[in-house]
């Protein structure tokens, strides 16, 4: 019999696409369920976003496009940049159209990581950071960010990590799944660690536009960051844009030569007509505005969440407000039950689809995670309900 590649026997299936799976089979019993547990806005695409894409396709923009992006897109892209990040990147050389954010971080940790690279983890974080970096045949670590942290690594821990063999620093902010952020002077001190350690720092600011404080701090906003980061972004959780598949990176120019081999070679290039459609989204008023709406609605999402946990005061289930992204991290751990089992109960006897913490890294073990990418109604229907089977379960 022919072997197989023994990398995949240490990586996870993506733990918010399995559950999901499983709750679409619930669900096809022809059992009840309201689904919190995906990651995909409830909205649709702003409408201008279809009608360009719509003419794009009639005018013919639907062979092969250039790999790096069409010159559109990536100004586009630069000078959302420059508008919303305060930084500045060069379109020709620094930037890279890709097939989505989990492309964008898959040509960036290819283009830099070396088989054996150690690579440094935060624990939680979203399954895929950790799963890209063994898939490549690095070695993670993961460094702990507990909910008494913040969900920030401490210092401490970041130089407790550090091996002989450490090339890369992997952040996400605001988090999946906890949707925390760190202070301008967090990252002004992770940039002055990767810098006296000689390491990258691979960024997914994915989320970056999804906050409901002080707005989050770009990574490489900083001076001499540019030169060790790399970028991540997408268009798909700011304008509900999740099916389109369309990124960029944005990385030294070095980096970008490499990325740009890894995506002709994995990819060939982004759907002509949705590049022509991206570099709208990303540079039309009107389109910036309906993104703001969404914001404002997970704002309120967020409140009416926050509101009804004042109300039904439960010890068992705690909701933490989140600072940004459109998720809850919802505190279960008084009641002593792994996160799975939760999620299983709570999909088997309450009709909830979630997704357990434990998914996400041993720290997350006693948390679920809900979105608030739901209409209104469930997403305060459904974290009553998620109080209600709480309650009625005993502890330990």
């Amino acid at each position: 019999m022919n072997s197989l590649n023994q990398q995949f026997e240490f990586i996870r299936q993506s733990p918010t696409v399995a559950m999901n799976d499983r709750i679409v089979a619930f669900m096809a019993t022809g059992k009840k369920v309201i689904p919190l547990q995906v990651g995909d806005p409830d909205f649709a695409t702003p409408q201008p976003i279809l009608d360009l894409a719509m003419k794009a396709m009639q005018s013919g923009l639907t062979h092969y496009g250039p790999s790096q992006g069409f010159p559109e897109l990536r100004q586009a892209a630069a000078l959302k940049l420059e508008r919303d990040n305060d930084v500045i990147y060069d379109p020709e050389s620094e930037i890279l159209v890709t097939h989505g954010g989990i492309h964008a971080f898959y040509l960036a940790m290819q283009s830099i990581l070396n088989p054996g690279d150690d690579v440094l983890v935060p624990d939680p974080t979203w399954a895929t950071h950790a799963n890209m970096a063994v898939m490549l045949r690095g070695n993670v670590i993961r460094v702990p960010a507990p909910a008494e942290n913040g969900f920030l690594p401490s210092f401490a821990d970041w130089e407790r990590a550090i091996t002989p063999r450490t090339r890369v620093i992997v952040i996400n902010y605001p988090s999946n799944p906890t949707g925390a952020y760190p202070t301008r002077a967090y990252l002004q001190k992770l940039q002055d660690f990767a810098a006296a350690h000689h390491l990258w720092v691979v960024s997914d600011e994915v989320y970056e536009n999804l906050f409901y404080g002080e707005k989050p701090t770009c990574t490489a906003a900083f001076p001499n960051a540019k030169e060790r980061t790399l970028l991540v972004h997408s268009l798909s959780k700011t304008y509900a844009m999740t099916g389109w598949r369309v990124g960029y990176l944005a990385a030294p120019a070095l980096v970008i030569e490499n990325a740009l081999k890894a995506g002709q070679n994995s990819i060939t290039c982004v759907a002509p007509f949705v590049q022509k459609a991206a570099a709208f989204a990303l540079s039309d008023p009107g389109v910036q505005q309906a993104a703001q709406e969404m914001r404002a609605a997970y704002a309120r999402r967020r409140e009416a969440v926050l509101r009804v946990a004042g109300e039904l005061e439960s010890k068992k289930v705690l909701a933490v407000p989140p600072m940004g992204a459109f998720y809850f991290f919802l505190d279960f751990r008084a009641l002593k039950m792994p996160s799975l089992e939760i999620c299983e109960r709570l999909l088997s006897e309450a009709g909830m689809g979630l997704v357990p913490g434990a998914a996400f890294g041993q720290q997350g073990e006693g948390f679920v995670r809900m979105t608030i990418a739901a209409s209104d109604e469930e997403v305060e229907a459904g974290f009553r309900k998620i109080v209600a089977w709480a309650e009625t379960v005993k502890g330990g």
